[in-house]
């Protein structure tokens, strides 16, 4: 007896092993990198002329703005002004300082910005009567680690145009019912819209992820090798990290590696490890207050000019200028 139990269980072993493995969907390898807690801050209500600065985030926290009604600049060091209309969702993954102000500039004082506060959340005004920009702030925090691969390779400013997008309805709910909930302010209000605000940022970042033009960084996570680069790489930035080395973490050939990268992300590891590196060092130089110096060590800088030639050449913009924005 015992021996036909084995030789049954060597038979289904045998089937589980001869069925071709599943492939991998990379969304599905980083969804637990993409769990979200956002913070719904203020409800601002504006006409005529305002502006409203936001200081920058610590790492692992991104701020968003939801516009409800109307329209609305959005203003960040070394960027051009970023219109956005009634419909648009905005999220910071980086948490970078920046202004929010009105549309047009006109003549003469702003009206001073008062803060009510109501049963769910305050609301931010300079009016008595109607509003012609409506919008829902706050901010974001990634639930994984801060040095999360995902956020690593997160863009400076993502905006989903929900108005002009047919195929986004269901965000467009989420965005309706939590504007509603905040305006009515019944009991349980914040915790209802916080709990529909997560969703929508879920499905920002999904969308996100399937659009991607860089959405080849996404699969590498989804590889094991690949995977095993990645994060050895975002654990020591400065590291003098060699081809060699790198196939090593990833337990595969050099050539190995290289085919994967190529084939996954378009780019040579080396090629990827230079801009994770800038792209760490601008978190860093927009969220902290570690000297550039520092921060072009922290990344395998030797020398601030070299860095800041590399920072150049990637950003369009230099690491003071980053440094320059961020507003304690």
């Amino acid at each position: 007896m015992p021996q036909r139990r084995r030789d049954f269980a060597d038979r289904i072993n045998y089937r589980e092993q001869a069925s071709p493995p599943r492939a991998q969907d990379p969304l599905c390898a980083i969804a637990p990198l993409l769990r979200v807690r956002p913070e719904l801050q203020a409800v601002c209500r504006f006409a005529s002329q305002w502006d409203v600065p936001h200081d920058a985030k610590p790492a692992g926290w991104a701020q968003f703005h939801i516009v409800t009604t109307g329209n609305c600049l959005l203003e960040r060091s070394g960027g051009h002004p970023l219109r956005l209309e009634a419909g648009d969702v905005l999220l910071l993954p980086h948490g970078d300082a920046h202004v929010v102000r009105s549309s047009a500039r006109m003549c003469g004082s702003k009206s001073p910005i008062r803060i009510e506060h109501g049963n769910a959340i305050e609301t931010k005004t300079n009016t008595e009567g109607k509003a012609a920009t409506e919008l829902i702030c706050g901010r974001l925090h990634f639930e994984a680690a801060t040095d999360s691969l995902v956020i690593a390779t997160l863009p400076d400013v993502i905006v989903l145009r929900l108005g002009k997008e047919p195929l986004l309805d269901r965000m467009r709910m989420l965005v309706r019912a939590i504007h509603d909930e905040l305006k009515g302010g019944r009991l349980g209000a914040l915790a209802v819209a916080t709990d529909l605000a997560s969703a929508l940022f879920v499905q920002m970042l999904r969308v996100h992820c399937e659009r991607a033009s860089d959405a080849g960084t996404l699969r590498l996570l989804s590889s094991l090798p690949s995977a095993r680069a990645v994060s050895a790489m975002l654990r020591a930035p400065g590291h003098d990290w060699t081809l060699d080395a790198l196939a090593a973490e990833a337990h595969v050939s050099r050539a190995s590696l290289v085919r994967i990268f190529r084939k996954t992300a378009g780019v040579a590891p080396l090629a990827f490890l230079t801009d994770l590196r800038l792209g760490l060092a601008r978190q860093r130089l927009a969220s902290t207050e570690a000297s550039i110096a520092r921060v072009a060590a922290e990344v395998g800088y030797q020398s601030e000019s070299a860095f800041a030639r590399a920072f150049h050449r990637r950003f369009k913009t230099t690491p003071g200028r980053i440094r320059a924005s961020r507003i304690t």
